[in-house]
C-alpha cells in the first residue's frame, strides 16, 4: 500500500490528509512537533483571552484520526533522505515514504537585534508560543509593560491580547502610518486612531535598537534605535512578519530559497516530495501574488489541490481572485482582489468613511475601464461568492456601488448607509 507522509499538521497538511482519505485507500502519516492533534491557529489569541479552551479550537475530535485511519506521530523532523525517501526524526526513529508533502507553516522573523534571543521575548505563532506568554505575561503584576516590534496582523493580535489582561503595550512599527504599505492612505490613518483609542502606545516609524538584560538574562528594556530612549518592559513580542520553517532542508537534496520552492502543481525538484501551505515557495506565482503566501485561505487550497494529484488527477494550483480577511481591535477587515496601497497608474480609487471612524470602503476600479478591480472593507462584512464572482465577471465600478446591499451579511444594517455611499460616490465621480 502506498504511504503518504505529511511533516506538519495545520490547516494545509491535515486538508491534504482528509482529502486523501476522501480519495484513496492510501497509508497516512501525519508527522508534528507541535501538538498532538491539529488545532484552528487563528483561534490561539481567544485561549489567552479567556474565550475558549484549547479544546474548543479542536476541529475534530481526537477519536476523528483514527476512524479515518490517519496515523498521528508527535516528533520533530530534523532531516529528509531523497535517496532512501525517509524522514528522520530527531530521536533517531526514521519512516519510509512513497510519497512525502511538507507542510511545515512558518516561523517568527527575527532580524540579528541584538537580545532578541533572551528570555521574555518570543514570536506569536506555534502553541509553544501561546505557552510562553503565559508564563511571560500572566498578569499585569508580572509584567508591567510589554513591547511589540513590527506592525502587522500578529502584532495587533498580541496587543489585543495582552490588553484584555490590562497589561500595558507599547507597540513599535517601522511605517510611518499603521500597515501603510498594505493600506490605502485613509484606512491606514482610520485604524492608528483605533489602536490608539484602545489605550495602545503606538509609536510610529520608528525601529527597534537592541533589548537589554537584566542580572538573570531576562528582557527588562528596549531601546528606539532613531532616539536611544529606552522602554521597560517584562515581554518584547516579535511580530515582524513569519518566514518558511524549512531551516531543517538545508541539508537536503530539496531545492529551497525563502521556502520550498514548487511548480504550478506543488511538486518540489524531487520526485514525489510536495509542499504547500507557508513555507512553499511559488515559482511561477500568478500577476500580483507573493511567492510565499501564509494565508490560512490559500493553505487550504493546497492540500485540496496536492491531495488530487497525490490520488492520480494531476491538478494545478490557481489561487484564484486574492482574499484575505483580520480583525483589529473591533473592527473587521476583508479584502478582496487588489486595492494597492498607491494606485496604480491605471486604477482609480473610491473611498467613504462613515462619521463613526470605525466603518469605511474602498473600491479600486479601473480609470478608463469603470472595471472593479478589488475592495477593502472595514466594520462591513461582504459575501465571499459575490465578490468573487463580481471579479470574474468583472463588472463596473457603477454596478458595484448599486450593488453593494447584494453582497452584504447584514442587508438591514447596510441599509443604513446605502445612501451615504452612493451620494458620496457620485460627488466624487462628478468631481473626479
Amino acid at each position: 500500500m502506498e504511504h503518504i507522509v505529511i511533516i506538519g499538521n495545520g490547516i494545509s497538511g491535515v486538508t491534504a490528509a482528509r482529502h486523501i482519505r476522501k480519495l484513496s485507500d492510501k497509508k497516512i502519516t501525519m508527522i508534528s512537533a507541535e501538538t498532538d492533534y491539529f488545532f484552528s491557529r487563528t483561534a490561539l489569541m481567544y485561549i489567552y483571552m479567556g474565550h475558549m479552551k484549547y479544546e474548543h479550537t479542536k476541529p475534530y475530535e481526537d477519536w476523528f484520526w483514527s476512524k479515518n485511519r490517519i496515523d498521528l506521530k508527535k516528533g520533530y523532523v530534523h532531516r529528509v533522505h531523497t535517496k532512501t525517501k525517509e524522514v528522520e526524526l530527531t530521536g533517531g526513529d526514521r519512516i519510509t515514504f512513497d510519497k512525502l508533502i511538507i507542510a511545515v507553516g512558518s516561523k517568527s522573523n527575527k532580524f540579528g537585534w541584538p537580545g532578541q534571543d533572551l528570555d521574555g521575548v518570543q514570536g506569536l505563532y506555534s502553541f509553544q508560543d501561546l505557552e510562553a506568554l503565559e508564563e511571560n505575561a500572566p498578569n499585569n503584576k508580572s509584567c508591567k509593560r510589554a513591547v511589540i516590534v513590527g506592525g502587522g496582523l500578529i502584532g495587533i493580535e498580541l496587543a489585543e491580547m495582552l490588553s484584555t489582561r490590562k497589561i500595558p503595550v507599547t507597540f513599535l512599527a517601522r511605517e510611518e502610518s499603521f500597515w501603510n504599505n498594505v493600506l490605502p492612505k485613509g484606512e491606514s490613518e482610520m485604524l492608528n486612531r483605533h489602536i490608539k483609542s484602545h489605550h495602545i502606545d503606538l509609536r510610529l516609524g520608528v525601529n527597534l535598537g537592541e533589548i537589554l538584560a537584566n542580572e538573570n538574562g531576562k528582557a527588562r528594556a528596549v531601546t528606539i534605535k532613531e532616539t536611544g530612549e529606552q522602554i521597560a518592559c517584562d515581554l518584547v513580542g516579535l511580530t515582524a512578519g513569519v518566514s518558511p520553517n524549512v531551516d531543517f532542508l538545508k541539508e537536503s537534496e530539496i531545492e529551497i530559497d525563502k521556502g520550498v520552492k514548487v511548480n504550478r502543481f506543488l511538486e518540489t525538484n524531487v520526485k514525489d516530495i510536495y509542499a504547500i501551505g507557508d513555507c512553499a515557495q511559488q515559482e511561477n506565482p500568478n500577476p500580483n501574488r507573493r511567492p510565499v503566501e501564509a494565508v490560512w485561505y490559500t493553505g487550504r487550497m493546497m492540500g485540496e489541490v496536492v491531495a488530487q494529484t497525490i490520488c492520480g488527477n494531476r491538478r494545478e494550483y490557481n489561487p484564484g481572485h486574492w482574499f484575505n480577511s483580520a480583525k483589529f481591535f473591533d473592527i473587521e477587515y476583508q479584502t478582496y482582489g487588489w486595492v494597492f496601497p498607491d494606485k496604480k497608474d491605471y486604477e482609480s480609487h473610491f473611498h467613504w468613511k462613515h462619521d463613526d471612524d470605525t466603518k469605511c470602503i474602498t473600491i479600486a476600479y479601473h480609470k478608463e475601464t469603470g472595471a472593479f478591480l478589488g475592495i477593502n472593507t472595514f466594520g462591513i462584512r461582504l459575501k465571499h461568492e459575490v465578490m468573487d464572482r463580481w471579479l470574474t465577471e468583472k463588472k463596473k465600478i457603477d454596478y458595484v456601488i448599486e450593488n453593494l446591499k447584494q453582497a452584504n451579511f447584514d442587508p438591514e444594517f447596510y441599509r443604513t448607509f446605502e445612501k451615504e455611499i452612493l451620494l458620496a460616490y457620485n460627488q466624487q465621480h462628478i468631481t473626479a
